[in-house]
């Protein structure tokens, strides 16, 4: 998941009023910040979608598990549809209109899909006999880890590219 960067902000500005300030932020604090973000947007989309729709969020991840390669594919294919299709809004600048709406509704998606892709992992690693709460938790253990690291942040791409590209699918059908 992609968050904002608070604390870089405030260094910026914090500069850009004193010059003379020296403050080091290094990639460590980007790092932990985004794994912390990544685990707590599983966690409270994962805990929303099993409270509000826990049959649903059960199709799902049994979608994802039956054709993981099929969903990443549709996934990456809807993401750089999306993509493409918000730039060429944002070019034409009455646009604009349309293009906020629009990704504000593609992250969503990615944000809902994301976290059913990890609760369908995390029911794998733990089994359907355990509470929600259990599957919940080492989802968002899963998210964070693979945040926290470089190379597991192309893994969790592609994981939430399936979980996108499910979600998505099932809306479209």
């Amino acid at each position: 998941m992609i968050g904002f960067d608070w604390p870089t902000l405030a260094v910026a500005v914090i500069t850009q009023v004193d010059p003379g300030i020296d403050i080091d932020v290094g990639t460590t604090d980007g790092l932990l910040g985004g794994a912390i973000t990544a685990a707590l947007t599983t966690l409270v989309v994962g805990a929303i979608l099993v409270a509000i729709a826990p049959d649903y969020t059960d199709r799902m991840m049994d979608d994802v598990l039956a054709d993981p390669f099929g969903s990443f594919l549709y996934g990456i294919a809807s993401l750089l549809a999306i993509g493409l299709l918000i730039l060429l809004f944002v070019v034409t600048i009455v646009g604009i209109v349309v293009a906020i709406p629009l990704f504000l509704l593609a992250y969503l998606v990615w944000a809902v899909g994301g976290a059913i892709a990890y609760l369908a992992i995390a029911d794998r690693l733990v089994g359907r006999n355990d509470e929600w709460l259990k599957r919940l938790l080492v989802a968002a253990a899963i998210s964070g880890a693979l945040a926290v690291t470089g190379v597991g942040g192309l893994l969790a791409l592609c994981i939430g590219a399936a979980g996108f590209g499910v979600v998505l699918r099932s809306a479209l059908e």
